[in-house]
């Protein structure tokens, strides 16, 4: 089972991984209603290093970004749900709308996307490759997400 940390507690963690030369993985996103995408992914992240840390945004975070009507799970429950997927090693709440302030802490030695974001867009990308670092692109296998989800809920049990 892996946890939920404070910023702070990664910037302590992170330090100790470089000095056991582990190999870091961040990935960030919302994680609301978790689907098989998601799970793939997270273990496609975990596969391009030793340790996978997960950067979830904050449920005000999520409504300045989706709408009031999101997030649909609480951040304590998607950060419940996320730290107990085996490929996840910590989790992390941030309350700003990009993980920029996380990346420039943590400063992963692999920063991943899925593969509807073009490198170029990529939030971190800078800080990550200026310190050696590599930015990955992450293909989805199939065509979930969570609007298709609440989508398919929504027609499946309109009155």
């Amino acid at each position: 089972m892996s946890e939920v940390k404070s910023l702070n507690e990664l910037i302590i963690l992170r330090k100790k991984l470089k000095e056991e030369n582990k190999k870091v993985v961040f990935t960030n996103g919302v994680f609301d209603l978790i689907h098989s995408g998601h799970v793939d992914y997270l273990i496609k992240a975990k596969a391009l290093g030793d340790v996978l840390i997960v950067g979830m945004n904050s449920d005000a975070s999520v409504k300045r970004i989706k709408g009031n009507s999101r997030p649909i799970l609480s951040e304590n429950e998607r950060a419940f749900i996320i730290s107990n997927l085996k490929p996840v090693d910590f989790v992390t709440v941030f309350e700003e709308d990009t993980p920029a302030n996380l990346i420039q802490n943590i400063i992963p030695d692999v920063l991943v996307k899925g593969a509807d974001w073009s490198l170029d867009k990529i939030v971190g990308r800078d800080i990550v490759e200026a310190n050696g670092g590599e930015v990955k692109a992450i293909e989805f296998v199939n065509d979930q997400s969570t609007s298709k989800i609440i989508k398919s809920i929504l027609e499946k049990y309109k009155a």
